[in-house]
């Protein structure tokens, strides 16, 4: 990932763990903190990153 610049990994992790963590409210608590369309935009936000940097993809990605 050395050809991935800092701000765009520290993005990715923030994504993936505020995926995460709306997931579990939603799915497990059923308790949303956000709307589905607020959780799709992250979804597609990470989707978009992964995309452009298919190196960030790791097995416990929410797109995997």
């Amino acid at each position: 990932m050395a050809d991935i610049p800092k701000e765009i990994q520290k993005k990715y992790e923030k994504l993936k763990e505020a995926i995460s963590r709306h997931g579990h409210f939603y799915y497990v608590l059923d308790a949303p903190e956000i709307t589905d369309e607020a959780y799709d935009s992250l979804m597609r936000e990470l989707e978009a990153l992964e995309l452009e940097y298919p190196a960030l993809i790791t097995s416990d990605s929410p797109t995997q």
